[in-house]
């Protein structure tokens, strides 16, 4: 994951109507692929795209989901908060929001053996 993304490629992102849906959807509760294939109407093939451009960009998170039969799954949250665009002196600004990223499911079991 990069935060590298100039404003353009930014905007650019923000202007397809998949990783819009992809940003609303994980912005109220983290989604594997196959649920925001169905939420967004779209094959997994297109989501995975989507989800790799905005990982990318660091727009969205990749999270590990341990299940109690030993099997995990990976679901996506997204990380923008708030984007904003402003124009002042003939130039043009974008302000950019992430939320702080998960803690992964070692490092926390890390931590809570330490803090023991």
């Amino acid at each position: 994951m990069s935060e590298d993304c100039d404003d353009e490629e930014i905007l650019a992102l923000l202007d397809d109507e998949y990783a819009r849906a992809i940003l609303t959807a994980t912005s109220a509760e983290p989604m594997s692929a196959q649920t925001l294939s169905e939420r967004c109407d779209a094959s997994v093939t297109t989501i995975y795209r989507r989800l790799d451009r905005l990982q990318d960009c660091d727009l969205v998170e990749e999270q590990l989901r341990p299940q109690p039969d030993g099997n995990h799954y990976k679901v996506f949250a997204s990380r923008l908060e708030s984007f904003s665009v402003t124009f002042e002196d003939g130039e043009m600004r974008a302000d950019i929001e992430r939320a702080e990223t998960e803690e992964d499911v070692a490092d926390r079991f890390t931590r809570m053996w330490q803090d023991l």
